[in-house]
């Protein structure tokens, strides 16, 4: 059977991908060695990032779509019913079950990064939204931020075990791709569609903005 590379992940999203890794882990030590400015600073870019995402994932290439790769709960679980199968790796884009993933972890550094902006506003005594909020809510808010903190690390940990259970359990390398962009696939598998360079950078610019209006308002 003739295999041909196909490019299944777009540069945005790979570069959303490591990104996200670098500013994560970028948040945590800043937090540690209490360098306040710069953990700001890298929520405040890991909050852009997010955003940025959420667009891609409506305006974004095919397998970048939540459109493309969010089923029913219920196929994501009979997916997950068949991981013992060893079977070639057809697979374009997310699985049934990685797809629920990725959102989970998307939403995660949404709430992460929006409750730390209010964090730090709270604390500067900046955001409009700071005086308008009672002290039980502040609270809760300030809470929620450490609480989605830990949810964060627990999804993250789940991630890395499903990356390797598809490695050592089905044979499938599913870190590759997300390098290098390519995937090796029968021909009668078609490429998706992917979308140019320039939508990806106007998206950046409204997400950008958008989260320069965040931090000034929350």
């Amino acid at each position: 059977m003739a295999i041909r590379k196909v490019l299944v992940w777009d540069a945005p999203t790979r570069l959303f991908h490591w990104l996200s890794v670098v500013l994560v882990a970028a948040c945590y030590i800043t937090f540690r060695l209490s360098w306040t400015k710069w953990h700001v600073l890298t929520g405040e870019a890991l909050l852009a990032l997010v955003v940025f995402r959420l667009l891609w994932g409506v305006f974004g290439s095919d397998t970048s779509r939540f459109s493309r790769f969010l089923v029913s709960p219920m196929a994501g679980i009979r997916h997950l019913s068949h991981l013992h199968h060893r079977e070639p790796d057809t697979q374009i884009g997310h699985n049934a079950a990685g797809g629920w993933m990725v959102l989970v972890l998307i939403l995660l550094l949404l709430g992460l990064t929006l409750t730390g902006v209010y964090v730090n506003n709270d604390i500067a005594d900046q955001g409009p939204f700071t005086e308008l909020a009672p002290a039980p809510v502040a609270n809760l808010i300030n809470k929620l931020h450490a609480i989605l903190w830990d949810a964060l690390l627990a999804a993250i940990v789940l991630h890395v075990l499903a990356v390797l259970t598809y490695a050592v359990v089905k044979r499938h390398n599913l870190l590759w791709p997300m390098l290098t962009g390519r995937k090796r696939l029968p021909p009668e598998f078609p490429g998706p569609r992917m979308a140019s360079i320039t939508r990806a950078l106007l998206l950046l610019v409204v997400a950008a903005g958008a989260t320069a209006a965040m931090v000034t308002w929350l």
